[in-house]
């Protein structure tokens, strides 16, 4: 589990509570939006299942860059994307851990890939993937999301040997783009990115 020891947490929470309240002043939805957006959900719920996969045949990824390295993770981690998000840093924090963000009012570390792999970190300024397995964990900085696409394992080419020490658990294939495909429980296990904020009274 990485620690959290030298952050200034009064300066976080206080943060924290003016991310949240300034988001609670600019969500307030008027009548009309409030009925297009649960038209907009329920025709989403509407739409027929996709079509069954014979197992093992294909995943469905989604694609992104981040640190200018290209990943790939099955969809089914990925909660939900977030296009512009506000992080509160944490100077003093883990190299992983990029800061802290407010989603729905639950506070989301915000991660970055790159240390993971023993590369630095970098500011990345894109879209937030939002991971988890039934709830929300991690927030991971991207620098772009590109797509979700197919991918069958035929096509597959076994993970970098250079990465097996740093980052072996984590990237189960890659393909002849260069894409590493990450293996998500192993992701979201992992811990390095695993933070025990109870203790400062921001989880």
């Amino acid at each position: 589990m990485a620690g959290s020891r030298g952050i200034d947490w009064d300066e976080v929470r206080a943060r924290l509570a003016a991310l949240e309240a300034s988001r609670e002043a600019e969500g307030t939805l008027t009548p009309e939006a409030q009925a297009a957006l649960l038209d907009a959900r329920a025709r989403s719920l509407s739409r027929p299942p996709a079509p069954e996969v014979a197992p093992g045949t294909l995943r469905e990824m989604i694609r992104f860059r981040a640190g200018g390295q290209l990943y790939a993770l099955e969809s089914r981690f990925v909660l939900e994307v977030i296009r512009s998000t506000d992080v509160v840093p944490l100077p003093g924090a883990p190299p992983a851990l990029r800061g802290l963000t407010l989603l729905r009012g639950e506070v989301l570390p915000v991660v970055e890939l790159a240390p993971l792999f023993g590369r630095e970190p970098v500011d990345s300024t894109g879209p937030l993937l939002v991971l988890g397995m039934g709830r929300a964990e991690l927030g991971v900085r991207t620098e772009e999301v590109q797509e979700v696409t197919q991918v069958s394992s035929q096509e597959l080419l076994p993970a970098p040997v250079a990465l097996a020490e740093t980052a072996g658990a984590l990237v189960f294939a890659a393909d002849r783009a260069g894409t590493l495909l990450l293996e998500g429980e192993a992701l979201l296990g992992d811990s390095r990115l695993v933070f025990d904020l109870s203790d400062e009274g921001v989880a």
